[in-house]
């Protein structure tokens, strides 16, 4: 039966007296990594009810050991719990709860007297209660951006008083100060109790101090970059309004060209408060040609190897150039590529792109020969691109497929030669991207969305053997709700339309699929699709797809997700059939990785699709295991 904590060391349990006076009269301390030191088997707490569990677990350095055998080991000291047992009050305190105290503890030693059961009773007590949350002296910028402040600010009024929160609303007022030209603004709060006793106001109260503008910018470290190419990435100028973010975005635009290591920008001599703010920008060149290899394997392409080389600053003025190439089972080549960062403008850029590429899918094999090039315009995290695509392109289906009467016939009325069972011919179209990102991690995100636009025009205008146009959209998001768990959602739609509603008009190497690793995990790669008379998935012009994934750590690097996915793809351009959807759940597995998560996921069909043949086989098995490395999306 535990008793209330007082000062010092309190034990509550016969056993915990046993423990504690063999901690008094041994050596045994937190460094002692040994078999001889008392493992920490669980730490329980009771009464926590309005903070968060995890975090405040988070703080402590008392901690339990991994419950899988081979897991880590946590030792248990006596001086770090006691101070656990103060940090716990501390905690409660800095989120509004000021009389939170420590009600009992239990210390539960196993009869082997090497593991040890630690219990903790939390009395949360009343909190602080924010009645009011005011601003005042921020007159002198627009009054919709003090409104805009009051909607946004962390601290919540009728939520108990968190001082990480008052710190979160300081910062994020003494910001917008600073965006209106205000670089030497302070904010300080001032609390006042309110009826009843536990409700306080709280008043951030600024000090704007003088306005200033930009003045002379000063350049230090860099060796072969010349000044005028960082000066041209810099989003103000002298004599503009002093603006937060136009040094913000400066120095995401210099880290953006890939030729720096470190990027700061920094007022100089700010304690002068001069109206006009010299600033200094400091750079850290890095080496500017990067050679990756990978080698790798996957349930869906076997073996691969990946090599690529990159030159970021190609003969100067930061221009990019490089190329890259990989070998698998299911596709294989070389692409090259030219980056001219300024063109014309600051935010214009001007890129060249060549490949030939082959691709192996269940019908046919395809190869692609060409380039495009592409004039772009990034805006934050938006980019915004058109492209002139220039390929030449050539797809076969094999001996024994181009023999299969029920799919000859089908695939020579698609384009196909029918004595050589090939589909070639030249690609000229005009393509238009939208992009927009604002993910927090690009290999393994766990707020905010992506959202992709393209539009694709061959034909009509320019000459070749293909004339259609090509609509598609992919959306990902992004939620964490709670501190390690997140729900990842995709969205795709895309349809392809053939120009006089002649099939031959469009190029096999544009035809959608769906199955595998990255979209509906039940079935394999590109298994979902209209199927020949033979059941071989042969492509469509219209695709919907659809996944949603739960996100959760399991212990250190390792993690897990429960996923369900669906979608279908149409023979007929602009068709959706959302009662003739294919579904698939199951549950993965990912080992946090510097190149992104290394990936094992088990999918099961919630629906098949009857009459399936793959490689001369029916693929009636309602199951698939996909391993891969980065995130399904």
């Amino acid at each position: 039966m535990s008793r209330p904590a007082c000062s010092g060391w309190l034990p509550v349990h016969p056993r915990g007296i046993v423990l504690l006076v063999l901690l008094l009269a041994s050596p045994f301390t937190a460094s002692a990594q040994d078999d001889d030191g008392i493992v920490v088997r669980r730490l329980t707490f009771i009464g926590i009810e309005s903070i968060n569990e995890s975090r405040l677990r988070a703080v402590l350095a008392t901690r339990q050991g991994s419950r899988l055998p081979w897991g880590q080991r946590h030792y248990f000291d006596r001086g770090r719990f006691e101070a656990d047992l103060k940090r716990v009050v501390a905690f409660y305190a800095d989120r509004g709860y000021p009389d939170a105290r420590i009600a009992g503890f239990d210390v539960d030693l196993d009869e082997e007297r090497n593991r040890v059961d630690l219990t903790v009773t939390v009395d949360e007590g009343e909190p602080v209660i924010v009645a009011a949350v005011l601003f005042s002296g921020f007159h002198v910028i627009p009054d919709a951006r003090v409104a805009r402040l009051a909607r946004q600010a962390a601290l919540e009024v009728g939520r108990p008083r968190d001082r990480q929160m008052v710190l979160a609303t300081l910062e994020m007022a003494a910001n917008e100060l600073r965006e209106h030209g205000y670089p030497y603004a302070r904010v300080s709060t001032d609390e006042a109790a309110m009826a009843p006793a536990r409700d306080v106001r709280v008043v951030f109260v600024a000090e704007p101090g003088p306005i200033a503008y930009f003045d002379a910018v000063e350049i230090v470290g860099n060796q072969s970059v010349s000044r005028r190419i960082i000066e041209r990435q810099l989003t103000y100028r002298p004599g503009e309004l002093y603006s937060r973010s136009a040094v913000q975005a400066s120095q995401r635009r210099l880290y953006g060209m890939e030729l720096f290591e470190f990027v700061n920008i920094e007022a100089i001599d700010p304690d002068e408060q001069s109206p006009r703010v010299r600033t200094r920008v400091t750079v850290a060149e890095g080496d500017h040609q990067r050679v990756n290899i990978g080698v790798g394997y996957g349930t869906e392409e076997k073996a691969r190897v990946d090599g690529e080389y990159h030159h970021v600053n190609f003969f100067g003025g930061a221009r990019s150039a490089g190329g890259h190439g990989r070998w698998s089972s299911l596709d294989r080549g070389v692409r090259f590529d030219f980056l001219q960062p300024y063109f014309f403008a600051p935010r214009l850029s001007f890129g060249v792109e060549g490949q030939q590429w082959y691709t192996d899918t269940p019908a046919y094999r395809s190869v692609i020969t060409g380039g495009k090039i592409t004039v772009m315009r990034r805006t934050g995290s938006t980019l915004a691109a058109a492209s002139l695509v220039g390929e030449y392109t050539s797809s076969s289906i094999s001996a024994d497929a181009l023999n299969d009467p029920a799919l000859r016939d089908e695939l020579i009325a698609l384009g196909l030669d029918p004595t050589t069972g090939r589909q070639e011919g030249a690609l000229n179209a005009v393509a238009l991207d939208l992009q927009r990102s604002t993910a927090d991690n690009i290999l393994n995100a766990r707020r905010g969305y992506q959202l992709a636009l393209h539009l694709e025009q061959a034909g009509r205008i320019l000459p070749g053997t293909f004339a259609y146009f090509l609509a598609s959209a992919d959306g990902r998001h992004y939620l964490p709700v709670s501190e390690s768990v997140v729900v990842a959602s995709r969205l795709q739609l895309g349809s392809i339309d053939a120009v006089a509603d002649e099939p031959a008009n469009v190029p096999f190497s544009r035809k959608y699929f769906l199955g595998g690793a990255t979209s509906v995990r039940g079935w394999g790669r590109y298994e979902i699709s209209p199927l020949s008379g033979s059941g071989l998935p042969i492509g469509g012009n219209t695709l919907l797809a659809l996944s949603v994934e739960l996100r959760a750590p399991l212990h250190g690097r390792l993690g897990g997700v429960l996923f369900l996915d669906g979608g279908n793809v149409w023979e007929d351009a602009w068709t959706l059939q959302l009662d003739n959807l294919l579904y698939a759940t199951g549950a993965g597995l990912r080992y946090d990785t510097p190149v992104g998560p290394i990936r094992l996921d088990f999918g099961y069909q919630l629906n098949a699709e009857p009459g399936l043949v793959v490689g001369g086989e029916p693929r009636d098995r309602r199951w698939r295991l996909h391993f891969s490395i980065g995130q399904a999306f």
